[in-house]
């Protein structure tokens, strides 16, 4: 009898000793919540969020809540050379961001063949910044369409524009989008760089944002804006596939159009320093290589991106240089390729 009221006097301190566990982490817990609800209606109003309903907000608190958790982590860590941030992709599951954003049409293929022009250059710069050469224009917003590609083209054109005119033009993005569409290339649903600098050479010229304006949308091709070049190539060549030492001539002579796996969560909440990774090599995204550097002993790329100058540093993500691996960080030198004028 002694043995059966000792079990349940053990069993009812058990439930009191847990119910106070329970009510003590409530307790912690509930200042966290607050500040974090705090935290999303804040990040609300810095980048104009507006939710259609109740339920919605809630739903994307909770996607905002996991990410900032996993920035606050990563950071609180302080193992690697960049910093996460809670930025407007904060609220966005990584499956909703890979596929609204990424949707370069990578191809596991062999190594290119064909004329590189800079296979020869036998000295480069320690360092290079096309934009402090005025080859680079401003950061662009594909916004939720999967353009990328044409961004990167249009990127390395402008480059190679203004290097043979001494002119820094900003080109249409929504032309490639609109109007080149005979082929792999299919405006927000992805593209590749190479089939859009073969367009333009056969389109003869590409025209100006200003005369043919992003909308973020699949469009109709306005025949009266293509045919008012502004800016004209003459062919293209790729890059030997798997060597960061010929990406580097590269992109030492020219703005270098570039594909990257930029889909794990770490490269959606980028907020500065110098990217290392999580990453692999299925290529999904399309971006420009416009320089690259050193900073504390680890050799970077410059890479400009297209999701707007609140992402990254002021739009763009420094990429570690020179790893082990022969196709680069995220696969950076797997499928380069420029405009040549």
């Amino acid at each position: 009898m002694s043995i059966l009221m000792n079990s349940k006097l053990f069993f009812l301190a058990s439930i009191f000793i847990l119910g106070a566990l329970a009510s003590q982490a409530m307790a912690r817990s509930a200042p966290h919540e607050a500040a974090m609800r705090l935290r999303h209606e804040q990040w609300m109003a810095r980048f104009g969020r507006v939710y259609r309903s109740s339920n919605e907000k809630e739903a994307r608190y909770q996607i905002f809540k996991d990410n900032a958790d996993i920035v606050d982590s990563f950071n609180a860590a302080g193992d690697k050379p960049y910093k996460l941030g809670t930025n407007q992709f904060a609220d966005l599951t990584n499956e909703e961001f890979r596929a609204t954003r990424n949707r370069f049409k990578g191809h596991m293929c062999s190594a290119q063949q064909g004329p590189f022009r800079y296979e020869n250059v036998t000295a480069v710069p320690t360092t290079m910044d096309w934009r402090k050469k005025g080859a680079v224009t401003p950061i662009k917003d594909q916004g939720q369409c999967g353009s990328c590609w044409a961004f990167s083209a249009v990127g390395a054109m402008e480059g190679i524009t203004q290097l043979s005119t001494g002119k820094l033009v900003s080109l249409s993005e929504q032309e490639l989008v609109d109007c080149d569409t005979k082929g792999e290339d299919q405006g927000c649903s992805g593209g590749l760089m190479d089939d859009a600098f073969k367009f333009i050479i056969q389109n003869k010229g590409l025209t100006t944002e200003s005369n043919y304006p992003y909308s973020a949308a699949d469009g109709s091709c306005s025949a009266s804006k293509e045919g008012n070049h502004a800016a004209t190539i003459k062919g293209y060549e790729d890059v030997p596939a798997n060597s960061e030492s010929a990406l580097l001539k590269a992109v030492a002579s020219q703005p270098i159009s570039v594909a990257i796996d930029a889909g794990d969560s770490s490269f959606q909440l980028y907020e500065s320093g110098i990217f290392t990774g999580e990453c692999g090599t299925e290529l999904d995204h399309g971006v420009t290589a416009v320089g690259y550097g050193e900073s504390g002993g680890m050799k970077y790329w410059l890479i400009k991106n297209s999701w707007g100058a609140q992402w990254g540093e002021e739009g763009y993500i420094r990429m570690q240089r020179d790893i082990p691996a022969k196709e680069g960080i995220c696969g950076i030198a797997m499928q380069a390729s420029y405009p040549t004028a």
